[in-house]
């Protein structure tokens, strides 16, 4: 019984596939009405990818970790 239990565990690891990020916008794949929203979406993208990456460099804890990006983005915008 063990052993079944331990193969479908198993069947069930392989089955899943792995979580990826979300791929940044591309705007000259959209549809030229679309384009303005999408060229906004991938720079906000590149922003919170910006203040990830200084997360890891500042090695912030996982808890902690959205009220760092949050204040990050927000001094991005106040920069502006």
């Amino acid at each position: 019984m063990k052993q079944v239990i331990i193969a479908v565990a198993v069947v069930a690891l392989l089955a899943t596939s792995p979580a990826r990020s979300q791929a940044l916008v591309d705007p000259s794949k959209v549809a030229p009405e679309y384009r303005e929203a999408a060229e906004k979406r991938r720079a906000e993208q590149i922003r919170q990818r910006e203040c990830a990456q200084k997360a890891d460099l500042a090695k912030v804890l996982p808890r902690d970790r959205a009220d760092f990006v949050n204040h990050c983005l927000d001094a991005m915008v106040a920069k502006q």
